[in-house]
């Protein structure tokens, strides 16, 4: 992999560190994309000629073409983007301000849009490349108190989708990666909370608020695992659209899909009752 480049926005934690570091380990270079000058010498002290970091906020919606275009033109080709940078947004929805809730998508969502429409003409142009969306188990399942971050992990992955079958033809593959619980800070320091003021939601919210921050640090997800898996389907000449990262992932979205044919099922005659009578 020593002449192969990936662009991961968002190394300086959590699963993007992860994989930056595996990606080294394994002769990658590396462009990954931080929010501080101190923070881009200690992200290319890792491998120096190996590791690039770019200071990049991925809601600076303008930057995000020339750092691309700095990118193909001084380091290389990128052949791999990763879509990491995000955050957990916490709080009923009724509480959560819209200013919060357009935050979140504006990173979550358009921040990784903004990227990728920057990355593809340069993968189109060289018929070949591969793009993966880091969204979540919640971006198809949903929680209590995680509403509007589920919103922009859906949103994300219906993207995802729809552009993996858009780009296919000109050699390019995407896949939505949706990782359960890992042990990273996302449940703690990287977590914005809403703040409270409806008791009436306190039953269902609050057990879920206190698992969550109890869980912060143990989860039994392996960071550097989940780095490898990715680095493994990278390499597959037909990689899938999704793919889910922890056990818990797996239970839960297959629990989901049961209880949604359940309910399809239960609701057909009324779903398919819809249509003009025929003669």
């Amino acid at each position: 992999m020593a002449d192969k480049l990936i662009f991961i926005t968002g190394v300086s934690s959590g699963l993007g560190e992860a994989l930056a570091t595996e990606a080294l380990t394994q002769g990658w270079r590396v462009v990954g994309t931080v929010r501080s000058e101190e923070a881009r010498k200690s992200f290319e002290a890792k491998a120096a000629g190996r590791a690039f970091g770019r200071v990049l906020d991925v809601t600076d919606i303008a930057a995000i073409p020339k750092v691309t275009a700095e990118i193909e033109e001084t380091i290389g080709a990128i052949d791999v983007l990763v879509n990491n940078a995000g955050y957990g947004m916490e709080g009923p929805v009724e509480e959560s301000s819209l200013d919060e809730i357009r935050r979140q998508f504006e990173v979550n969502v358009f921040g990784a849009v903004a990227v990728t429409q920057a990355v593809l003409p340069f993968m189109r142009k060289r018929r070949s490349g591969r793009i993966l969306n880091i969204t979540s188990m919640g971006g198809l399942v949903t929680f209590p108190g995680v509403g509007i971050y589920n919103g922009s992990k859906f949103a994300l992955e219906g993207i995802s989708e729809a552009l993996g079958k858009e780009v296919k033809e000109f050699g390019i593959f995407v896949t939505a990666v949706e990782p359960g619980m890992f042990r990273t800070d996302w449940a703690g320091r990287s977590m914005t909370r809403a703040p409270r003021s409806i008791s009436d939601y306190d039953q269902i919210f609050e057990p879920q608020r206190e698992m969550r921050q109890q869980r912060s640090g143990k989860q039994n997800g392996d960071p550097a695992k989940a780095a490898k898996a990715m680095l493994t389907i990278i390499a597959y000449p037909n990689p899938p659209a999704h793919l889910l990262l922890g056990p818990d992932a797996v239970k839960f979205v297959i629990d989901k899909l049961d209880a949604l044919k359940a309910e399809i099922e239960a609701w057909r005659d009324l779903s398919i009752s819809t249509n003009f009578d025929t003669v």
